[in-house]
């Protein structure tokens, strides 16, 4: 009754068939999808093709939600990596902060609302035509003593997360440096990548590494791989990869009419012979460019490998040279995780391709302003009847107005959210990054900020662009107007962690936009090919950052939003435990490199909190508050400052102690010759790999599987 109320009084009178959708997404039986959970299956090889239908995979039941939350961080962990598990752990994380929040706020600041005066007196008997202000901070009397309660509060939540922020950073150091025990040799722990390499007018770059290393690093030295330009190369190889798939897919179906003429008025001809000798022809092409490529397109940088992780670190923090912009190293990548296209650029298309994702963030960030203003004022009956007077007498009709004010803002916003995503991926791959998880890391940072500023602080502060921005040129003004604008929009954020939080993580468990990709990729493609598909954090991890950063600045302003919280949370930590071990699979590990992201986020979290705090008891006539509160943001930022020191360093890179201890312990170990031969052509470029995609009787292996292999 008292939700029901609640989601009447959000807006959301279709709040039923929200819940009805969740609900039915957490009964569904587990896997539901075969287009989506097959591809993890067949990688594990625990799975084959079904011919026939299965009306029991289809039948609803709740076994899985208790498989799901009964996973442990050791399945987590072997299952989809340390990733996965930090994923995780930022979830339980924030359970555990927002379960304290929500004790103190529902039960002690949440009456303390509801007793003051401020506004008028609650009539609970028609709660749903209620504002939801009355459950507010704003209800409370001007001066009156309850709000040291809400003082106390402050304090006492932000003594708690810290306290958590500090275990879990100390304990995700300590999982990084346990994973990193137990690790295999893996080939980036033991090679850098040099960039400006000196080269004179008589030795080509890989003589003039050669020639360095042996010099400087005689003893570690082991090998180098020059980075070529091969732009072209992956062109003509992608051509051969598409023509091939086409091919296999013909001869995968011998009923299938294979005859098509060629152009408008050319002959008949059969397509299998056709794309073939087409197929040969582009893997000659691809042969020559190979050679082309080797002897000349060098760029000067190289992947350079030593015979010890220690003697890979050494080379990697000391300067190479006096000069600081030759000899300038950094950390290799995994084989796997090297985005080779960077390396085709030149320095000058680099340098100018940061300042356009700069620009280009600019202006997404203002554009994006477009689609707010139009949200804020569906949130508005009488400023929409203003803009649209023809829609006066829908609106008066009590549900189609709930729907228009409640529902539909949410999702408008939900929708474009949708693009910004990809867009600020693919604004971080011309950034300049040599990984891929570099990319997702600067595109999880970009989403976040993003999402702060677009959602948060243009809702808040509604008007122009120009308005919103001359808030932050007056900083001493900064805490009254956050006071004044944040509280009145707690019922827009409350319904926004149903709408968005809840709906989409539990079509989180359909996932029906990449089965309609994979359905629409088959037909038009005409692959059988299953990829297994890898969870996106810079999509994910800013969902869960921007509800932490609600639920930090409201729990003392609105402490309504914690449960609806709670249920976004409990959902998200059943889904994803679900997801991680029977839907994705990891493409690369960064072994936790995400977190020092989410500490920073909640740091910001707080200190806003702290400034709303100072604004809200200035407003209220409690100056002793706000000046007792002046400490506390000062004491989070020494924290952070605190916690950038002792643990931020191990995240950069691995301590010295660990290196060596981890050196000793495969020095005598036999298979270590037969890494370090391997180790030689591990970052050769896959561009300049031998090929072989066409029919070819002295072919050992076929690079790519039919249907029926299967």
């Amino acid at each position: 009754m008292l939700v029901s109320a609640l989601l009447t009084s959000l807006g959301i009178n279709s709040g039923l068939c929200v819940l009805f959708f969740l609900l039915y997404s957490i009964i569904s039986k587990q896997p539901s999808n075969y287009e989506v959970y097959v591809p993890r299956l067949l990688a594990k090889g625990n799975s084959r093709r079904r011919s026939h239908f299965n009306l029991e995979r289809l039948i609803p039941s709740t076994g899985w939600i208790k498989r799901a939350w009964k996973r442990s961080e050791e399945d987590i962990l072997s299952s989809s990596g340390l990733d996965a598990l930090v994923f995780m752990r930022i979830i339980s994380f924030s359970l555990r902060v927002f379960s304290f929040a929500g004790i103190i706020g529902v039960f002690v600041l949440l009456p303390v609302n509801c007793m003051g005066t401020q506004l008028h007196e609650i009539d609970f008997t028609d709660l749903s035509n209620n504002s939801l202000d009355l459950f507010t901070i704003s209800n409370v009397n001007i001066g009156s003593k309850w709000l040291w309660i809400h003082f106390s509060a402050v304090y006492i939540v932000t003594i708690f997360i810290c306290y958590q922020l500090y275990n879990e950073y100390k304990y995700i150091s300590s999982e990084r440096i346990a994973y990193f025990y137990s690790s295999k040799p893996q080939p980036h722990q033991f090679t850098i990548l040099v960039r400006g390499i000196p080269v004179s007018v008589c030795s080509s770059v890989s003589e003039s590494v050669e020639t360095f290393f042996t010099e400087f690093h005689p003893t570690t030295y082991l090998s180098h791989m020059v980075v070529h330009r091969t732009s072209k190369l992956r062109n003509l190889i992608n051509e051969a990869k598409t023509l091939s798939k086409r091919l296999l897919h013909l001869q995968s179906e011998p009923s299938q009419h294979t005859y098509r003429h060629i152009g408008l008025f050319g002959q008949r001809v059969d397509l299998v012979d056709h794309y073939g000798k087409k197929l040969v022809d582009i893997e000659q092409s691809v042969r020559l460019e190979q050679s082309n490529v080797s002897l000349a397109e060098e760029t000067r940088a190289a992947f350079v490998s030593f015979k010890s992780r220690y003697g890979a670190a050494i080379a990697f923090h000391l300067p190479q040279s006096t000069n600081p912009t030759q000899w300038v190293t950094e950390q290799a990548p995994e084989p796997d995780d090297v985005y080779w296209p960077f390396f085709s650029s030149s320095f000058m298309r680099t340098w100018i391709s940061k300042l356009v994702v700069i620009v280009a963030c600019i202006l997404l960030t203002i554009l994006f302003l477009i689609p707010v203003v139009v949200v804020q004022g569906l949130t508005n009956l009488s400023q929409l009847e203003t803009w649209l007077p023809f829609l006066k007498s829908i609106l008066t009709i009590t549900f189609f107005g709930q729907v228009i004010t409640g529902y539909l803002p949410n999702l408008i916003l939900q929708l474009f959210l949708k693009i910004v995503p990809p867009i600020m991926e693919f604004l971080s791959s011309i950034q300049g990054y040599i990984s891929h998880s570099d990319i997702e890391k600067s595109a999880c940072k970009k989403v976040l900020w993003f999402t702060i500023w677009n959602i948060f602080f243009a809702t808040v502060f509604s008007g122009s662009v120009l308005s919103k921005v001359s808030i932050f040129l007056e900083p001493k003004n900064i805490p009254a107007k956050l006071a004044v604008a944040v509280p009145a929009q707690a019922s827009f954020f409350i319904a926004y962690v149903v709408t968005s939080g809840w709906t989409s993580i539990s079509s989180e468990l359909f996932r029906i936009i990449p089965l309609i990709f994979s359905l629409v990729t088959r037909c038009c493609k005409n692959t059988d090919e299953l990829e297994v598909p890898s969870l996106p954090y810079h999509r994910d991890i800013p969902k869960i950052l921007f509800f932490g950063l609600l639920g930090i600045t409201y729990f003392f302003l609105a402490p309504l939003i914690l449960p609806f919280l709670l249920a976004y949370l409990c959902l998200a930590y059943i889904i994803f435990s679900n997801q991680f071990i029977n839907v994705y699979m990891p493409k690369y590990e960064t072994a936790g490199k995400f977190w020092p992201i989410v500490h920073n986020s909640m740091i910001f979290s707080l200190v806003l909190m702290h400034a709303i705090a100072i604004g809200i008891f200035t407003l209220k006539k409690l100056s002793i508050a706000s000046t007792l509160l002046f400490p506390l943001p000062v004491l989070t930022l020494l924290f952070n400052a605190y916690c950038r020191k002792r643990f931020l360093p191990i995240f950069i890179a691995y301590p010295a102690e660990v290196l060596i201890k981890k050196d000793k312990e495969e020095a005598s170990v036999p298979a270590m010759a037969e890494f370090y031969d391997k180790l030689v052509t591990a970052y050769r470029d896959p561009a300049l790999m031998p090929i072989q995609y066409s029919v070819n009787s002295e072919s050992l292996n076929r690079p790519l599987m039919s249907s029926a292999d299967f």
